[in-house]
């Protein structure tokens, strides 16, 4: 299978997304937006979203969470792993409630991307403040 940095990036999305086991329309809308509007993904075609989700479901469930996150972990450039937390954050958090399973999954693409805690915390502070409601 061949499968480009962008195309790690929407797994990793779509894996949060599904990590609680309800897939909603609210995180669907929140990657479409992040594609369309974020410079690491300039070129990328938003049209393939489903199809990739699609490819994604199907390794997921053959391979597991863990297969996913290697597979993914080994098409991504070091460069971009704080931008795969951050992405995967934005996901989890779109609905301002974190269900275990997200906690869980976020803690492991946190270790398997090896990014610090400073970092982490950052990111995940960041996302709170721009999702916050009044």
């Amino acid at each position: 299978m061949t499968l480009s940095a962008q195309d790690g990036l929407v797994y990793i999305m779509v894996v949060t997304a599904a990590a609680d086991h309800a897939l909603s329309d609210l995180e669907l809308n929140r990657m479409s937006s992040l594609v369309k509007r974020l410079p690491i993904f300039d070129g990328y075609d938003v049209n393939r979203l489903p199809e990739i989700s699609a490819q994604c479901a199907d390794l997921l469930a053959n391979v597991g969470i863990e297969g996913v996150l290697d597979l993914v972990i080994a098409k991504l450039p070091e460069r971009l792993h704080d931008t795969a937390y951050a992405l995967a954050v934005e996901i989890a958090a779109v609905d301002l409630e974190l269900e275990q399973e997200e906690l869980r999954w976020l803690e492991m693409v946190r270790d398997a991307l090896k990014i610090d805690r400073l970092t982490t915390a950052a990111i995940e502070v960041a996302a709170r403040a721009r999702l916050r409601k009044a």
